[in-house]
């Protein structure tokens, strides 16, 4: 494999755009989301089979199916706009063919096919090797010499990463702590996570799988049902959550990013800011394709500026006064770490 680098942050920071300019490189391979859908159960201790891997890389993704089946898909579900032969309601969707194969091919379904032949015969060896292995397989498949893997939410994984790849390059992606923390707030996914950390909170508990009966017995009815197959999506899309939840959310999050940046070679980290991005982006795209080692192209970088949208910059700005004093000292810690970070 020549370079592998991951972009991580929050989410909602411009990230989606970024694969689609970074996919729009003839030498990039942009792995979009694939982070985000095998979970950490693509990266057991010890060594695995290529059949036990790649039914890591196959098996559906509980939580993703369980939106899907409530009626709350996620934006970023690019299996279910154009769906083939897997369905949540029978199949269930493959983790790979919900976001990162559509991002690759208008045939999901046949790479799926490709990918399971050549990796299932695979020799036992560690989850890393395993993955180096299928990013080189892609790689070759699709005749590109980098690749970037990008995920939202995803600063919490990095150290998984760092440690499964300690040569891999790291981008902290990250935008204005209102603007995304608003965006956060009308995005079903990022208002799901935000119950269940109220559910975590309130029962106790540092992960969902540690919840007993006891404790879901004592959850309020407009939280209990989230952890079922199935529940009514009015209790994700029309609950009432503070915007300082998301303020909050998002402070810890560029907090985690930046401290983990700060722990990296200097040849190993970059920062991006969706801002910069926006006000300079043949500079910034020209500095992030020298990072991840490929070639600023003339015609990448016309099509990639055609890409960004300015228009969801200041979103925040519509609130009323109140609700953005409230918002903005919500993610007065995080803006106090980002200005330290980008002041380094």
């Amino acid at each position: 494999m020549r370079t592998l680098s991951f972009v991580i942050g929050t989410g909602r920071s411009g990230s989606t755009a970024l694969s689609r300019i970074l996919n729009s490189h003839p030498d990039v391979l942009s792995l979009n989301e694939f982070v985000a859908s095998v979970g950490d159960a693509a990266f057991p201790e010890g060594k695995v089979t290529g059949e036990e891997f790649w039914q890591a890389l196959f098996r559906p993704a509980p939580h993703f199916e369980r939106m899907i089946r409530s009626g709350v898909p996620l934006p970023e579900f690019l299996y279910t706009r154009r769906p083939g032969r897997y369905a949540s309601e029978t199949t269930g969707i493959p983790a790979l063919s919900l976001m990162v194969l559509p991002h690759l091919t208008d045939d999901p379904d046949g790479l799926l096919d490709e990918l399971g032949a050549a990796v299932a015969p695979w020799p036992e060896r560690t989850a890393a090797e395993h993955h180096e292995a299928l990013f080189d397989l892609l790689r070759a498949r699709f005749g590109r010499t980098a690749v970037v893997e990008r995920s939202g939410y995803s600063t919490g994984r990095a150290p998984v990463l760092r440690a499964a790849f300690p040569q891999a390059r790291f981008v902290h992606l990250f935008r204005d702590g209102p603007d995304c923390a608003l965006s956060m707030s009308r995005h079903t996914g990022y208002r799901a996570i935000s119950l269940l950390r109220e559910i975590k909170a309130r029962a106790g508990v540092e992960d969902l799988a540690d919840l007993t009966e006891a404790h879901v017995r004592a959850l309020p009815a407009d939280l209990s049902p989230l952890l079922g197959d199935r529940f009514e999506a009015a209790l994700v899309r029309d609950r009432p959550i503070p915007l300082r939840t998301f303020g909050r959310l998002w402070s810890e999050l560029v907090t985690e990013g930046a401290e983990f940046l700060d722990r990296l070679p200097a040849d190993q980290r970059a920062t991006l800011a969706y801002e910069d991005l926006l006000d300079a982006p043949r500079e910034e795209l020209t500095r992030l394709a020298a990072f991840v080692g490929v070639a600023p192209l003339p015609q990448w970088l016309d099509g990639a500026c055609a890409l960004l949208d300015h228009g969801r910059r200041g979103s925040a700005r519509a609130l009323t006064d109140a609700e953005f004093d409230e918002l903005r000292e919500s993610c007065a810690a995080g803006t106090r770490v980002l200005a330290g970070h980008r002041g380094r």
